[in-house]
């Protein structure tokens, strides 16, 4: 899936009083995504969330563009990924989880600067920078020209990827990048992914996170696995 839908929403303030107290007794926990343009908006925001009781975690999308640097993302180098993270930890005391962007030279030195400066866990992979063209108008498919690719396509990297900051840092990483169906899940764990997210096959089929759960208790059943602990990191090189 090609997209350029960004992240546009009603923002923390509609959030608090019209969604949060809809959600706040559910039997579950409930992690928030947070994304600024500025340090100063990712402060502002994670004080606000540091406040709500039932809110034990927030991701940090440090893949968008920071407008103080010319639209560079703040994920894509190490010095402006430990600004913002330095400056949220100081004032976020909850779990915090950063997610990496894949479009970088070398994440694992990304994930070991955001490691350096507080972070408790990485997700990883956000999207990939695609683009798509119609070769009648020769014009851009997208009106952004260029979108985020996500789905089965980009799988061989995401776990390469967390196969690598596996093995560079020693915070849990949340692994995901066109998860599908449950052996996707668990070869992500035998990479290195203590948990995964499932993003674009949800489109396809709302049930997935269900199967791969019902599914991941017969793998373990088959190979007389004890605990789902046994598969992180597991791979044998």
């Amino acid at each position: 899936m090609l997209n350029a839908v960004g992240l546009q929403n009603k923002g923390v303030d509609n959030f608090i009083s019209n969604i949060y107290p809809r959600i706040k007794d559910l039997d579950t926990h409930i992690v928030v995504n947070v994304n600024g343009s500025t340090i100063e908006e990712y402060v502002a925001l994670t004080e606000r969330l540091n406040e709500l009781d039932r809110i034990p975690a927030i991701e940090l999308n440090i893949s968008c563009p920071n407008v103080k640097e010319g639209g560079m993302a703040f994920g894509i180098s190490c010095p402006s990924a430990e600004a913002v993270v330095r400056a949220v930890r100081r004032v976020y005391s909850k779990t915090l989880i950063v997610k990496l962007s894949p479009n970088v030279t070398n994440i694992a030195e990304i994930a070991r600067a955001v490691e350096g400066q507080g972070a408790d866990s990485v997700s990883l992979i956000n999207t990939l920078l695609g683009m798509a063209v119609n070769a009648e108008t020769r014009k851009p498919v997208l009106s952004t020209i260029t979108g985020g690719l996500s789905g089965p396509a980009i799988k061989p990297i995401a776990l390469r990827m967390v196969w690598q900051v596996y093995n560079a840092v020693k915070i849990p990483i949340i692994g995901m990048g066109g998860i599908m169906n449950v052996n996707d899940a668990i070869e992500f764990m035998i990479a290195g992914a203590s948990a995964i997210q499932v993003g674009t096959a949800i489109f396809i089929d709302p049930t997935i996170p269900v199967q791969i759960v019902d599914g991941l208790s017969v793998y373990m059943e088959r190979h007389k696995i004890q605990s789902v602990n046994e598969l992180i990191g597991s791979l044998q090189c």
